[in-house]
């Protein structure tokens, strides 16, 4: 399981979870099932934390030097902030 890609972790994740939700399963196996989602869950949140971890974006600070800082998503409107760069760098 440690060799799978993100998005076929995630494939196995859905695929586990609409197995139990049939709920047809003998309780073994939906024990079993359960486990190997719990599994994948963890494999597929601590991919996203070494992505999230990688994402940069640069920078110019008040002197006109670029630096790398961590990328930040901000929930806001997205043309907020292209309006804001631009009247910055305006």
């Amino acid at each position: 399981m440690a060799n799978l890609k993100f998005e076929e972790a995630l494939s196995r994740l859905e695929e586990a979870v609409k197995s139990l939700e049939k709920g047809d399963l003998p309780l073994e196996e939906s024990l079993k099932v359960f486990e190997e989602g719990i599994r994948l869950s963890k494999n597929c949140l601590k991919m996203l934390d070494e992505a999230e971890k990688k994402v940069e974006i640069l920078v110019q600070d008040k002197d006109g030097k670029r630096r790398a800082r961590p990328f930040e998503l901000k929930e806001s409107d997205p043309e907020a902030s292209v309006r804001e760069e631009k009247s910055s760098h305006g």
